[in-house]
């Protein structure tokens, strides 16, 4: 109760505060907008960005004596004093143009301020800013899979199945974001690696427990993509080509002309062959003898292309909105299937097609209606299509021929096909997605908030091979799911101690219906088969992180989490060997984190930060693909199932050194147990798997970079980046059997990265895997090996 009665004292003596405001323009001496400026108030994290017409304002601020420190990356830094005492400050800030490139440090300033106001919420998080980045050739998921406690998981080369694994939490526990919007709603044509580097402002990784203005059940963390909002004139296009015959490009613009409207425009392509070559133990001829031959060879049938594009126009920072936009996604691939959940039995002639239109619209306002309020709403339909196509009825080896018989004869398939019946498969499925939000500041150091997602799915299915009987009956899945949370977050004690509390609803509804042949006196008739399923949880946690002493801070989260059955899970998906499981339930779990943060610490030229973070989640009906008991089965498609209750115990620790902004060093350590710990079976048996490591879950992993930047290389004012990557990856079982296990990973990697004195062209040159390690993911399924891969960037802004 004394802590209840401190936060209304708190909430009461701050209600009568007297606050006003600052606003004004920033401008150099030429009259010039200073758009992009940062202006900060000393000692605290408030700060904002001077928008297209040079204005700026900071609300909420207490009667007194302000410094105010203002930045630019084309102006030396300034600093103004000045009192509060009235509602409302008017200034006009005239910087001076910059001479030298020292000015850039001012604008890592203010990146990092905002990266801090992320961290310093409590929550277990890694924001991972893609600059860098976007000059070489990575992707989304390669600067993912390099952030400290996440592990990319990927069944082949490019455009094949991902999943991600966050400190134990695997698969869907794990929800990914574009703007607070789920991935799942642009279709599976459409991924993190359809985005450009260039395009994303920030990624933002919550480890564990999520903050409530993500509304959703994610319950191992989250993964939100947070796309550059900046309305400046630019122009960004990029190419690359490597090994395997794999080609990716994109371009965008933005354009904004003085009135606040905008659009902005980009489109990707992708292309690979991913013929890289596979070996080992999952990877062998069946002779007619019955003898296995195991063999290196190439991926024979594993070709994938994508493409796609955006366009978005709208108006930002004018009178009625902050931002209000109407934008379309459109996006397509072709995906060849090589082999299903394992590597024993490789697939010629299974093929899948995917297609989505998604049209979505954004406002946001800042003191919507009243003052202190603010209101954000996204509305997004999508349209989906999905074909996979299984007629070939032979078996083939890894060579890409018929598997021969005992006599010579070609193997025919069992099942007709090469994974199941033939299938000529359609589905369409109509997607609707809100995200509504409200946020109140009583004050300052009070703030509270409301979000509810709605997520409509809507799906027919028709197969051209089946029976004519079942092939006219109306294949329907339907599937709602609402997700509404409550929050309060509070400051005190000079913004050393901040927490955040919430509640969190979840309701899920789905039905299928299905064919089912009944016979009646002798004769075959078609019935329906009704399965549906209501599920209704609720949640809470809290999160909070306290500043010991200067640079020195502690975080604390905890959450009862509820994580829903997806779609995919419920109904399945062929092209992915999912089968569907509607009795499956949501899973449970109890997050823990605690951790530190040191730094950053800055002696001389020296920088040095330091991080560590421990977990524990204990799982309740976990949710899980399921693991085969015998690997030479040679099983391909299996449904999601609930495995029982699990634990990960485990930590994460980070540390990230650079000197004088020219040598950059990091290394990320996670290392879990993730077990099995349901003891008993309904006869009271100890089972066999009881507190054994969940198979498929890599369980220590480690990482670490090192860059150094050459300045006037061959040119004055050039770049030279040179860099090195490595990481490890501890032997993990791949399923129960303990003589499936993957052998010790330790991919490393090099690059280095030129740019031109008009800072406007950069070539890159990266060479991944250099000592060709045998490199897996799910279930043994082989990456590729060494390759090579050269980009060409070009950048224009302020036409």
């Amino acid at each position: 109760m004394r802590i209840l009665y401190a936060l209304l004292f708190m909430i009461t003596f701050s209600g009568w505060s007297q606050t006003g405001k600052i606003t004004g323009k920033v401008y150099f001496t030429n009259n010039e907008n200073a758009y992009g400026a940062s202006v900060q108030i000393n000692g605290t994290k408030n700060f904002v960005v001077v928008d297209n017409d040079g204005q700026f304002e900071i609300k909420g601020l207490t009667y007194g004596s302000y410094n105010l420190e203002i930045s630019s990356m084309e102006a030396k830094p300034k600093t103004v004093n000045v009192v509060v005492n009235r509602p409302s400050l008017l200034l006009n800030i005239q910087l001076e143009k910059a001479t030298d490139p020292k000015a850039l440090k001012e604008v890592k300033i203010q990146k990092k301020t905002f990266k801090k106001e992320i961290i310093d919420k409590g929550f277990a998080v890694n924001v991972i800013e893609t600059e860098e980045a976007a000059k070489r050739n990575l992707q989304t998921n390669d600067l993912l899979d390099r952030s400290g406690g996440v592990r990319v998981r990927q069944n082949g080369g490019l455009g094949s199945a991902v999943s991600y694994n966050i400190n134990g939490m695997s698969g869907n526990a794990i929800r990914i974001f574009i703007d607070g919007v789920p991935i799942q709603t642009y279709g599976a044509s459409f991924s993190l690696n359809s985005i450009p580097p260039a395009l994303i402002e920030r990624i933002e990784v919550f480890k564990g427990v999520v903050p409530a203005y993500l509304a959703d059940d994610s319950l191992g963390g989250a993964i939100n993509v947070v796309l550059k909002k900046g309305a400046k004139n630019s122009l960004n296009a990029s190419v690359s080509y490597g090994s395997f015959n794999t080609v990716q490009s994109n371009v965008n613009t933005t354009f904004r002309d003085k009135n606040g409207f905008t659009v902005k425009a980009n489109a990707f392509q992708n292309y690979s062959d991913n013929d890289y070559e596979v070996w080992g133990r999952w990877v062998y001829n069946i002779l007619p003898n019955g003898r296995y031959e195991y063999i290196r060879t190439k991926r024979f049938e594993s070709m994938y292309r994508s493409y796609g594009g955006r366009l978005e126009a709208g108006f930002t920072n004018v009178d009625w909105a902050d931002t209000f936009s109407v934008s379309y996604n459109g996006s397509q691939d072709y995906n060849q299937i090589q082999h299903g959940q394992y590597m024993t039995k490789p697939y010629k002639g299974r093929y899948g097609e995917n297609a989505a239109n998604v049209f979505s619209l954004t406002y946001a306002k800042k003191d919507f209606l009243i003052k202190k309020l603010d209101f954000s709403a996204v509305a997004v339909y999508s349209h989906k299509k999905e074909f996979l196509s299984d007629t070939v009825k032979w078996n083939y080896n890894w060579n890409g021929e018929k598997a021969i018989g005992l006599y010579g004869e070609p193997i025919l398939s069992t099942t007709g096909a090469q994974q199941g019946a033939t299938t000529l498969n359609y589905r369409t499925a109509n997607v609707f997605n809100t995200r509504v939000g409200l946020t109140y500041s009583i004050n300052e150091n009070h703030k509270i908030l409301a979000n509810v997602m709605t997520h409509i799915f809507d799906q027919n299915e028709l197969d051209r091979m089946k029976p004519e009987l079942i092939r006219n009956f109306d294949v329907t899945r339907d599937l709602t799911k609402i997700v509404s949370s409550f929050g309060y977050e509070m400051s005190a004690f000079e913004s050393r101690l901040r927490a955040s509390l919430f509640v969190k609803n979840y309701d899920l509804d789905n039905t299928e219906i299905k064919p089912i042949i009944v016979n009646e006196n002798g004769q075959n008739t078609i019935g329906a088969e009704v399965s549906s399923k209501n599920t209704n949880f609720t949640g809470y946690g809290i999160a909070g992180s306290y500043t010991l002493f200067p640079k020195v801070m502690a975080m604390f989260s905890a959450e009862k989490a509820i994580r829903l059955p997806t779609e995919d899970e419920v109904f399945g998906r062929p092209g992915e060997n999912i089968l569907g499981n509607t009795n499956l339930g949501p899973e449970q779990s109890n997050n823990f984190n605690a951790g530190f943060r040191f730094g950053p610490y800055e002696i001389n030229h020296h920088k040095i930060t330091f991080s560590g973070n421990g977990f524990l989640r204990n799982s309740k009906d976990k949710i899980v693909r399921q693991i085969s008991i015998r690997l030479n089965e040679a099983v391909q498609a299996t449904p999601f199932v609930n495995l029982g209750e699990a634990q990960s115990v485990g930590f994460e620790t980070s540390l990230q050194y650079s000197y004088n902004d020219r040598f950059f060093g990091g290394i990320n350590l996670s290392k879990f147990n993730s077990l099995y710990k349901d003891k008993y079976d309904s006869n009271g048996n100890v089972l066999p798997y009881y507190n054994k490591q969940l198979p498929n879950e890599p369980y220590f992993t480690v990482n670490g970079n090192l860059q150094y930047n050459f300045r006037n290389v061959i040119q004055s004012k050039s770049e030279l980046n040179l860099y090195y990557y490595c990481g490890y990856v501890a032997p993990f079982y791949t399923s129960w059997l303990e003589i499936d296990r993957t052998s010790a990973q330790f991919p490393q990697d090099l690059g280095l990265s030129y740019v031109f004195p008009n800072k406007q062209f950069t070539v890159s040159f990266d060479a991944r895997n250099i000592l060709d390690e045998q490199v897996y993911d799910n279930f043994a399924a082989q990456k590729p090996g060494r390759a090579f891969y050269l980009k060409i960037n070009y950048n224009l802004n302020k036409f």
